[in-house]
């Protein structure tokens, strides 16, 4: 026998990217997804959820959970942002797939928030938590339940921009930016925590023939996978100029099952939760000893993704969602 399976739970708000991340792992033998959780983000979250569920069943596994989450910042006052620009009003570019025809199964009754407690407090020290959306119900799960902290084995962030220019303005990233108080929280709340920024994963492309490549496999997701970037590519193209789509959150994904594709910097993480940087990710590198105090000091480290091998991951990326 092998080693068991990683237990994962994805924090998550599907959302093209995402699709394609959270069919990985359920391609991956090597990992149990133990549950989804939702979050607003690239739609609703009503519609996250419902996407979620519609992933669930087409990769024949409807029975893992799906368990709904925040549908607005903490800080309400914030505006809820939605990246229907970018992913279609549906999440799925507009393909309108995930109907009720089709997904049979519910959501359950806890919320994102108590599952999340619940589930690295049964497998305490087992669980890696994949977050790809606006870090809202992980920064809950910190707030209402301080073991949470310590129970879970890995946390590994899709987000921020980290010396690059942001992708909703120039100062932040999209999930970073939709919840800087909740980000600043889970960034300085002492979790094993590894963040995959969009300073490496716009270094990620597939191209349009890589996706028509991937429709003419032949296999179970090939179609879905480029009919639901269809919209994707086209805001891409006009929008950065980019003949292909970045591979956000599946470079995330890729980070969690092949730890070797990516180099850290560790380092305090914060984030500026208002003004006209509202969103940023400031990483303080540790090349000066500080004279007097400041906001990063005494705080917990995280690994700050530095480095990535462009082409492993994308190859990794297209092995798995062309899997028979």
């Amino acid at each position: 026998m092998g080693p068991p399976r990683r237990k994962l739970i994805i924090d998550t708000d599907p959302g093209i990217d995402d699709a394609m991340a959270i069919l990985m792992a359920f391609q991956s033998p090597e990992v149990e997804v133990i549950g989804l959780t939702t979050v607003f983000g690239n739609v609703p979250t009503p519609i996250a959820t419902t996407n979620a569920l519609y992933l669930c069943a087409l990769a024949d596994c409807p029975e893992v959970p799906v368990a709904e989450g925040a549908w607005a910042p903490l800080t309400k006052s914030e505006p809820t942002r939605i990246s229907d620009y970018a992913h279609g009003e549906d999440g799925f570019g507009n393909t309108h797939v995930a109907n009720p025809g089709f997904v049979k199964a519910e959501k359950v009754d806890q919320s994102a928030c108590d599952f999340l407690i619940e589930k690295v407090a049964q497998h305490p020290g087992e669980v890696t938590v994949v977050a790809l959306g606006p870090l809202t119900n992980l920064a809950l799960a910190v707030r209402k339940d301080p073991s949470f902290v310590k129970n879970v084995k890995e946390l590994c962030i899709l987000g921020g921009a980290f010396f690059a220019s942001g992708n909703v303005n120039p100062a932040a990233e999209f999930n970073i930016y939709s919840d800087p108080d909740a980000a600043d929280i889970v960034f300085t709340a002492g979790m094993n925590t590894r963040v995959i920024g969009i300073n490496l994963t716009t270094q990620v492309i597939l191209n349009d023939k890589e996706l028509t490549d991937i429709k003419d496999s032949g296999t179970k997701y090939g179609k879905y996978v480029h009919d639901i970037t269809r919209f994707y590519m086209y805001w891409h193209v006009t929008s950065d100029g980019v003949d292909g789509i970045f591979l956000h959150d599946p470079t995330c994904m890729a980070a969690v099952l092949d730890p070797s594709l990516v180099t850290y910097r560790t380092g305090v993480v914060r984030v500026e939760t208002q003004g006209i940087c509202a969103g940023l990710t400031l990483l303080d590198m540790g090349l000066k000893g500080w004279n007097s105090s400041n906001l990063w000091m005494h705080q917990p480290p995280i690994k700050v993704g530095w480095t990535v091998e462009a082409n492993r991951v994308k190859e990794l990326v297209k092995n798995l969602l062309t899997k028979p």
